[in-house]
């Protein structure tokens, strides 16, 4: 993909309603495709493409979670931290910014979803 192209993928993709609201929510907690239909009001199908789309640019990381009854299922958080399009010579370029994982942090939310 050109960096060209990539600007307009992601631009688009944040002018979905859809897509910027599953990044909103996400990046104040991870939430299940479930949780984020009902947040966006929209259909889990609907959530589940602008899921993958998200996921393809890198702006949207999948986690497994466990639930009390040992259950498990997938959330999503935002990865996105900035982005940033500069305008030279002609040409697009994109400088996208992801938020620092912190292992701990995960550890820490994955064994208090259990109790």
């Amino acid at each position: 993909m050109t960096e060209e192209s990539e600007v307009r993928d992601i631009a688009s993709l944040l002018e979905d309603e859809y897509a910027h609201a599953i990044l909103r929510y996400t990046s104040e907690r991870p939430m299940s495709a479930n949780e984020l239909s009902d947040a966006c009001d929209a259909s889990v199908s609907t959530v589940y493409r602008r899921i993958e789309r998200l996921r393809e640019h890198d702006l949207l990381a999948e986690e497994l979670e466990l639930d009390r009854d040992g259950h498990h299922y997938k959330s999503y958080r935002a990865r996105l931290d900035r982005i940033e399009i500069e305008l030279s010579d002609g040409r697009f370029e994109i400088e996208v910014t992801y938020r620092e994982e912190n292992a701990a942090d995960r550890f820490t939310d994955l064994f208090e979803g259990l109790r």
